[in-house]
């Protein structure tokens, strides 16, 4: 895959950037000022220091169920591009090194395309309050600055060959590796399911699933926010 980069100091959002791109297009910024997380989360960054990064993918002729699972394969990738600090993926869309978030994920589907936006703490030392127990970065995890450029085209190179393969044989191909990485697996959980105003449900979690779901005490959990118990 050829990525063609499209960089600006400020923006709104980079995701908003790629509404106009192609399959292909890369969309970078220094600061965001209408940044996003999942479920509208707020992503705070300070200016320069952080990778956020938008990639148009081609999703022609994929189902949207299938479409739906991509989350998850951009997830493996970022991941395995930092795999000497040994991240793990919280279902659906974090990045954890230590059981702190180091990037996070959303992915828009536009038509035949999805917006894959993805943040990650590069240079980042200092945290707000709220969430200063709760984050990392490459710098913290390195003890040194990192370029985010490296960093940018290190998440670009898994992309294309994790995109390729999840587009010839979708996430079943994949599960192998990201089971390894499921830091959800294994625990007892609580998930605030966001789908049609569904309950909570709270149990082992027995890790991800080919079709995207989380398995919660035997049920398939398709969205929501997931938290270990007592923490």
């Amino acid at each position: 895959m050829n990525w063609r980069i499209h960089h600006k100091e400020m923006t709104a959002s980079t995701n908003l950037d790629a509404l106009s791109g192609s399959p292909g297009d890369v969309f970078t910024a220094d600061f965001q000022f209408a940044g996003r997380g999942r479920l509208d989360h707020k992503w705070h960054s300070s200016e320069g220091e952080n990778l956020m990064m938008s990639a148009v993918l081609d999703v022609k002729g994929i189902p949207a169920e299938r479409a739906a699972t991509l989350p998850l394969a951009v997830g493996l990738a970022v991941a395995e591009a930092f795999a000497p600090v040994d991240p793990m993926i919280k279902w659906p869309n974090d990045i954890l090194v230590n059981s702190r978030k180091l990037a996070g994920i959303l992915c828009e589907r536009h038509g035949e395309s999805v917006i894959a936006g993805i943040g990650v703490n590069v240079n980042e030392t200092s945290f707000p309050s709220d969430i200063a127990l709760r984050a990392t970065s490459l710098a913290i995890l390195l003890s040194s600055r990192q370029s985010i450029a490296a960093v940018r085209d290190s998440i670009l190179e898994k992309l294309a060959s994790i995109f390729l393969e999840w587009r010839s044989g979708g996430l079943d191909i994949l599960m192998e590796r990201l089971s390894k990485r499921d830091f959800l697996k294994g625990k007892t959980i609580s998930v605030i399911q966001t789908d049609d105003d569904s309950e909570p449900i709270s149990g082992l979690c027995a890790g991800m699933a080919p079709d995207g779901s989380l398995i919660v005490d035997g049920a398939k959990i398709w969205a929501g926010d997931a938290h270990i118990a007592n923490l």
